[in-house]
């Protein structure tokens, strides 16, 4: 499957009437300046923190996680430029992706705390993984873990029966989660997910990924991007040990497609538990 086959799937799965229905959250104009400093010839860190210390909530947001447990800094941070020196330009922007991502996807009728929590865990998880393993950019990986579901939300807010699919997907064993989705809908998460992901100025292998993350089979295509094949992998492995951790030792998605995961990424089962076992340590500092 090509880039130009992936993306015609994305316009076939996507019906205009439907479309028009749902809401895909417009790019906030501080993403928007975020993503244009670290895109300029000469990205400048003070310009970077002082558009972000703009917002009062989104700068305390930053130094709250440039300070917790995760990061792990010798030093804690004092101001939102200290945050951005410490960090680097592209992790404080992969950080501000997700915290703007977190407090723009909101459903009335929804606890997302629960969602966010989960897609955090897979984020860190991947960005640990991916600069263990060399397989892609951890900052990417990053991206990929927080923004692989974002669909979800949105048509959480657009269909009232929504829930119920989610609990018929996620218990198939042979049936691609999407397919539910379709029956259902007339659309899936994968592919409102991608749209944002596209109107969000993310970069294509994360919006292409998105697109087919539910298609395990594109791990053995060659014609796939090899980076969209290497999110696909460890956003599985990732996810089933945040099941793992939580005591749950069976996953619809695992059954599926761990198999190829591990093919792709070359993990044997010793090496698996091994990557379960220091993310499982990871998730302990963290939570």
């Amino acid at each position: 499957m090509t880039h130009s086959s992936i993306a015609s799937v994305a316009n076939d799965q996507s019906v205009d009437a439907l479309i028009k229905t749902i809401r895909i959250p417009p790019r906030p104009s501080m993403l928007i300046d975020v993503q244009a400093e670290l895109a300029s010839q000469e990205p400048d860190p003070k310009r970077l923190a002082a558009t972000i210390a703009n917002d009062v909530a989104l700068a305390a947001s930053l130094l709250k996680l440039t300070n917790s447990s995760f990061f792990g800094l010798r030093l804690k941070a004092s101001s939102v430029e200290h945050a951005v020196n410490l960090l680097g330009m592209r992790q404080s922007g992969m950080l501000m992706t997700g915290i703007i991502a977190r407090q723009t996807v909101k459903v009335d009728n929804m606890s997302l705390v629960k969602f966010w929590d989960f897609s955090a865990k897979r984020a860190q998880a991947m960005a640990h993984l991916a600069s263990r393993m060399h397989i892609c950019s951890p900052d990417l990986a990053h991206t990929f873990g927080l923004f692989c579901d974002i669909g979800i939300p949105i048509l959480m807010e657009r269909f009232e029966g929504y829930q119920t699919t989610l609990e018929l997907a996620s218990q198939q064993f042979e049936h691609k989660f999407t397919s539910i989705e379709q029956e259902r809908h007339s659309t899936s998460h994968t592919s409102i997910g991608a749209l944002m992901a596209r109107t969000w100025g993310l970069p294509e292998d994360v919006s292409t990924a998105i697109l087919v993350h539910h298609d395990y089979n594109v791990l053995n295509d060659s014609t796939t991007p090899e980076t969209v094949r290497s999110l696909i992998a460890l956003a599985l492995v990732a996810e089933y040990s945040i099941h793992k951790y939580h005591g749950e030792e069976t996953l619809a998605e695992w059954e599926k497609g761990g198999t190829q995961a591990c093919d792709f990424l070359g993990l044997g089962n010793d090496e698996l538990e091994d990557r379960f076992e220091e993310l499982h340590d990871l998730f302990n500092r963290v939570h």
